[in-house]
């Protein structure tokens, strides 16, 4: 005889049903989960800047543990047991410290992915929409002008001189300034820097050709680069109409350069050695490179770069003085 299904049903036992009932939720969670998941991926794999930014975290790992495989190579070389152990000792406290600035890199190319958005980074140069003339209110380059800043302890001395000089870079002819910076009056950083102004008044960073040196001699060139060179590109180092909660890049080589600008605020008053200034442009400034770095620039109409506040460290590097040729 055949059973009634509905009987069936009927006197089926109620931990039966309610075992059916956990697994019909667990089930509709599961693939709304897998859903999610898939939708999350689909975003992200559109979203070239979380891209570049996750790509990068990963050579900067990469770069710590090679860089950790080499100072153990070398640590096993110290034949005194006890120089030794310091030695790897080092060698791992160093790694950690690596590990948590690329960690702490990553978190600032996040961060300013969400107001850059997800686009790719890829401005259009075209020569003929720039010029030499350099007259942004808030970053006029006058060739012959030499901008001189001194630290409030007068440790560090940094003299910005626009020379006279033009570069061609990435096809556009830019204006030459050497920045030089002092530190107890020796030379310890010394850098060309390019710009460019386009027709709507932006002035662009072209690159740079930077060095550092420790007690006289040459101890690194890292930072430097030129737009076109190595899919290496230009930032705006200040836009034509600035205006508060503007973000853009200032320099884009990856793992190399890396700068963002934050416009705060147009009426901030500044007093430094060469002068009172109303209504000057306060920016903030960070880099993935060095995360826990924080700097606040302060722009005077018709002047420039007033002043440089670290705050972090709390040093201000004002301006003492302009000079013309």
């Amino acid at each position: 005889m055949r059973a009634n299904p509905i009987k069936l049903k009927k006197y089926a036992p109620e931990w039966t049903q309610l075992l059916t009932a956990i697994a019909f939720t667990f089930a509709t969670l599961f693939a709304g989960k897998l859903l999610a998941q898939d939708e999350n991926s689909a975003t992200e794999s559109t979203n070239i800047c979380l891209q570049a930014a996750r790509d990068a975290l990963a050579s900067c790992k990469s770069a710590a543990r090679s860089d950790y495989e080499v100072a153990i190579g070398r640590c096993i070389n110290i034949t005194d047991p006890a120089g030794r152990r310091s030695c790897q000792q080092q060698a791992a406290a160093d790694l950690a410290d690596a590990r948590d600035t690329c960690s702490g890199g990553f978190d600032v190319r996040r961060a300013s992915c969400q107001k850059l958005g997800p686009g790719p980074y890829d401005p259009i140069i075209n020569p003929t929409n720039f010029t030499t003339t350099i007259d942004n209110p808030y970053f006029p380059l006058t060739p012959g002008a030499t901008f001189t800043y001194l630290s409030r302890n007068g440790r560090i001395r940094d003299v910005f001189a626009v020379t006279h000089d033009m570069r061609v870079i990435n096809r556009v002819t830019c204006v030459q300034v050497h920045d030089s910076v002092y530190t107890n009056d020796e030379l310890t950083e010394d850098t060309l820097d390019f710009f460019a102004q386009d027709r709507e008044g932006n002035v662009w960073y072209f690159g740079e050709n930077t060095a550092e040196f420790e007690n006289g001699l040459l101890a690194t060139i890292e930072g430097s680069f030129l737009s076109g060179l190595n899919h290496d590109k230009a930032g705006i180092i200040m836009k034509a109409h600035p205006a508060p909660g503007d973000f853009y890049r200032q320099e884009f080589s990856l793992g190399n350069a890396e700068d963002f600008a934050e416009t705060l605020n147009l009426n901030s008053r500044v007093v430094v050695p060469y002068g009172r200034f109303n209504n000057c442009l306060k920016s903030q400034e960070t880099t993935p490179l060095e995360p826990d770095a924080l700097e606040n620039k302060y722009y005077a109409p018709g002047v420039g770069n007033v002043l440089t506040v670290d705050l972090v460290t709390g040093e201000r590097d004002e301006l003492i003085s302009i000079t013309t040729e």
